[in-house]
């Protein structure tokens, strides 16, 4: 049967920062809290560790500090965000140099109603690029491939 995947990688005019994508995407019903109450983020640090971290809501700033930070620039880092009408999020995954961004829908992914092993892709986007717009949004490109 195999698995599937999706993301979709969206290009930025200029390097960006979590912080920015936060605000513009928190305008849009998206917040950094999971439906479990904490916030989850990761720093790809020079170990190529892939380190995930929790913390709590109330400490979302020194999270972006973090994760905004000019030593972790040249590494990839992560944030989980959730869309608590929709119920459902995903990872928000900067890469170095922050022109690029992707989203993977991993947290109660959100299926086609009549093609349910496919992800509702457009339901994304449609949410998803409007406030990415005004982040200066170049491009992005939307997909799933199952293995």
């Amino acid at each position: 049967m195999g698995s599937r995947d999706a993301d979709i990688d969206f290009t930025f005019t200029r390097p960006t920062t979590v912080r920015a994508v936060l605000d513009v995407l928190t305008a849009r019903g998206w917040s950094a809290v999971e439906p479990v109450g904490h916030v989850s983020y990761m720093v790809n640090d020079e170990d190529d560790s892939y380190e995930w971290y929790d913390s709590t809501p109330g400490h979302i700033d020194e999270v972006l500090m973090v994760l905004d930070a000019k030593a972790n620039l040249p590494y990839t880092v992560a944030l989980n965000v959730y869309h608590a009408e929709a119920k459902t999020g995903g990872m928000l995954m900067f890469h170095a140099g922050r022109t690029d961004v992707s989203f993977i829908p991993s947290i109660d992914r959100r299926p086609i109603p009549s093609a349910p092993e496919f992800t509702d892709l457009a339901w994304y986007l449609d949410t998803l690029v409007p406030a990415l717009i005004t982040a200066g949004l170049r491009g992005y490109e939307a997909h799933e491939v199952r293995y």
